[in-house]
């Protein structure tokens, strides 16, 4: 991850949007006050929705039993 000072990254601003969006890899950008990172819209909406699936009650254990079910044994017609 790599970590730049705020005035570098005011100076590069298009190019640091650019690279996180190709690498998905967060850029840290360190100021005199506080610190903030830079990460693609993508990756924060991928964030986001998994916050949000996270809390509610049962569905990461309902993910995590479809995961280990091979893909034969899944339904081939659905009933909705």
């Amino acid at each position: 991850m790599s970590v730049l000072n705020a005035s570098d990254a005011r100076a590069n601003l298009y190019r640091l949007i650019d690279q996180t969006n190709d690498s998905h890899e967060p850029i840290i950008i360190s100021g005199k006050r506080n610190n903030a990172v830079l990460i693609s819209e993508d990756d924060w909406r991928s964030i986001q929705e998994t916050l949000y699936l996270d809390a509610i009650p049962g569905m990461r254990e309902s993910i995590l039993q479809g995961m280990r079910e091979p893909l034969s044994d899944s339904a081939k017609d659905l009933d909705w």
